[in-house]
């Protein structure tokens, strides 16, 4: 696959709006806090891509997402919210 279809997994919880800042996305990964289909992710510059399954705590809450789309920018939450969705 092309590097286009791929990003950066703290960029993209950060870009789809799911914590404030990319340094908080950054910590939880690297905690071992996310799970990558089902697979337990340390590694912030891991590649994920349309179709992959993230879960994650947020808040006091364990989300499961399907990543739909990638994301060029940060941008409003409306435009985050087609990139993911929520099969919690």
């Amino acid at each position: 696959m092309a590097e286009e279809d791929a990003q950066r997994l703290d960029s993209w919880l950060w870009r789809a709006r799911f914590f404030k800042t990319r340094g908080i996305a950054t910590a939880i990964v690297t905690k071992g806090r996310v799970r990558l289909n089902s697979d337990r992710v340390q590694k912030p510059s891991r590649q994920i891509r349309v179709g992959d399954v993230l879960t994650f705590p947020q808040g006091s809450a364990i989300r499961v997402i399907r990543v739909l789309g990638l994301a060029e920018r940060r941008g409003p939450a409306k435009e985050a919210a087609y990139l993911y969705e929520d099969i919690t």
